[in-house]
């Protein structure tokens, strides 16, 4: 029986979505037949270092956000050899950096949403974009402190001087339209997914229960389906993902064009995740989608 270790919690602002993520996985690879070891991971490498020794056979990389999907702990496992689930260093440090995946998808020819890298100060001082903009952290997930700037809004001097993820930040044209996602395993891309949310689709309306509602597969054209599942596709391999990935898309509908937003290379796999639904529709449930990831799981790569 393979033993498995499951890296939960961490110490980023997704911690609880992390530890959510992470119980719901114990689980599942349990009832696939699995050795299961829960881990929850803290500041403390050292102690995590020593629950990994000796090492499983695998490790289910259930962390979310900075330290977690950014390059750093799949360095860690890369240096001790285990093999672990999900991208590698380069793909997830890149994917993480907002601002590095948008070269990326540039150069790839993907469409992406005009931005800009300000430093806080400037924000502070004047628009960096003309309204309607969005301002996002350029190293955080699951919408962390992501805030839209509409015209006449006052919050601009608020938000640069409470501002918490750094010296710099990211201005992107907001694009308004349909909120669309597309993940992918490995070679595949499974379907595409609507979100409704009321208002802005922000953390609590991705991870409270009827915090959204996900309607999958969308009720879109069959053209444009085939668009995202290929765009989502290639950005995947654009960045080198392995594994899974989710890439988020918004529709506009007025100028009928699809924008890659980001590609996530840890999808959350909670309650109202949104790739367990997508591969549920394909045939795959939890266990099983659970036990594809750590079949595949590799390191140094």
């Amino acid at each position: 029986m393979k033993r498995i270790a499951v890296l939960m919690g961490g110490i980023s602002a997704e911690r609880n979505v992390s530890l959510a993520t992470g119980a719901q996985v114990v689980t599942a690879l349990r009832s696939a037949g699995y050795e299961v070891i829960p881990i929850e991971v803290n500041a403390n490498l050292a102690s995590l270092i020593a629950a990994l020794t000796p090492a499983p056979d695998a490790v289910f990389n259930a962390l979310h956000g900075r330290f977690g999907e950014d390059g750093t702990i799949q360095g860690v496992l890369d240096y001790m050899g285990i093999p672990y689930t999900h991208s590698g260093v380069r793909a997830s440090a890149m994917a993480m950096d907002k601002a590095a995946a948008k070269a990326v998808f540039a150069a790839a020819g993907l469409p992406v949403a005009p931005h800009r890298i300000v430093p806080i100060a400037e924000l502070a001082e004047a628009d960096p974009l003309p309204p309607p903009y969005v301002l996002k952290p350029i190293n955080e997930g699951s919408s962390v402190g992501v805030h839209i700037i509409k015209a006449h809004d006052n919050r601009r001097a608020s938000i640069a001087r409470d501002w918490g993820f750094g010296d710099l930040i990211m201005a992107e044209d907001y694009v308004a339209g349909r909120e669309l996602t597309v993940s992918v395993l490995d070679d595949r891309a499974l379907a595409v997914t609507e979100i409704f949310a009321d208002g802005f689709y922000d953390y609590q309306a991705k991870y409270a229960e009827g915090g959204s509602r996900h309607e999958v597969p969308a009720q879109i054209d069959p053209e444009l389906e085939e668009q995202a599942k290929h765009i989502a596709l290639s950005a995947h391999r654009a960045l080198g993902c392995r594994g899974a990935s989710r890439a988020d898309f918004r529709y506009d509908v007025a100028q009928r064009r699809l924008v890659l937003l980001e590609v996530n290379t840890q999808p959350g796999m909670t309650s109202t995740s949104l790739l367990p639904e997508q591969a549920a529709l394909c045939g795959i449930d939890f266990p099983a989608l659970c036990a594809w990831m750590v079949e595949r799981a590799t390191c140094r790569e």
